[in-house]
């Protein structure tokens, strides 16, 4: 029987490492896409120790580049399958909407947003030939809630959920199945290495200097509370292997409670909310 293909954008660290290694075990063939393939290591040598690695095959991948999504398309038509893909690469964008130059916006859009899109554009042919395919997002909390001094990263989840929903409606009749992945806080490095905040924000003469430091003070005490990624890694796994996955797929300590009380409470209430919670950690 010719092995399942799963192709994973940022595979190099985080969700999209660990859910590498995960789909490895299960046997599949995974193509670890990652921006710099000389930070592949960590993951071929855990896979090397798991005795998994010949599932595993590296590509050199930029998400924001024409030329290397071009190159990702003629790659995957030459394997002329995939059966789940995995849109895994981001970063989070921080600051003060006021101090965030239009040129970091469209930075964290073209990761987060335009470069999720033009990688599933590559793979839908493929999937529409053959007459199936899982395509899931990596989303957030964020992508339902929004958190001051974190408005790139939350307009670009925002717009991410609205257009997947779009997108699962237009292919759902070609039986690809399109489902989003909505984490909590997990210890991975998108709030650490990960995170870049607009220069304007660290100043001390900034308005918002106080702010952001309550902010990071938030992050930094709850990073206690964050899960263990390997959660969200196997949660994708069992995603793809369901006959018919659902659109949204929450997973977190509160995330759900956190959603639904912002659903019902009335804005001003949430609002009340959300600076008790700055004020108090």
């Amino acid at each position: 029987m010719e092995k399942q293909v799963v192709l994973i954008t940022g595979a190099n660290s985080g969700f999209g490492l660990l859910a590498a290694l995960e789909f490895a075990k299960e046997g599949y063939e995974v193509v670890a896409a990652m921006r710099d393939i000389n930070k592949c290591s960590l993951l071929m040598e855990m896979a090397k120790e798991k005795g998994i690695a010949e599932y595993i095959t590296v590509l050199s991948l930029d998400i924001t580049s024409a030329n290397d999504i071009k190159k990702l398309q003629e790659y995957m038509q030459k394997k002329g399958r995939v059966d789940v893909l995995i849109n895994n690469a981001g970063f989070a964008g921080a600051g003060f909407a006021e101090e965030i130059s239009i040129e970091e916006y469209k930075n964290q859009f073209e990761t987060n947003f335009f470069g999720t899109i033009s990688v599933t554009q590559k793979v839908l042919p493929i999937m529409r030939k053959q007459g199936f395919g899982k395509i899931i997002l990596m989303s957030s909390v964020s992508g339902k809630v929004g958190f001051p001094g974190l408005s790139p990263y939350v307009s670009s989840k925002f717009a991410l959920e609205g257009w997947s929903e779009s997108l699962r409606l237009e292919v759902l009749p070609f039986s690809i199945y399109v489902s989003l992945v909505e984490p909590g806080s997990y210890r991975t490095n998108i709030w650490s290495t990960g995170k870049k905040i607009s220069e304007r924000s660290q100043l001390e003469t900034s308005p918002y200097y106080q702010y952001m430091n309550k902010m990071e003070g938030y992050l930094e005490k709850s990073s206690k509370n964050y899960g263990d990624p390997i959660e969200v890694a196997k949660q994708i796994v069992q995603i793809s292997k369901k006959k018919k996955p659902r659109l949204r797929y929450v997973i977190g300590k509160g995330v759900k409670q956190t959603i639904l009380i912002k659903q019902l409470l009335p804005w001003k209430w949430w609002e009340r909310l959300v600076f008790y919670l700055l004020k108090n950690r």
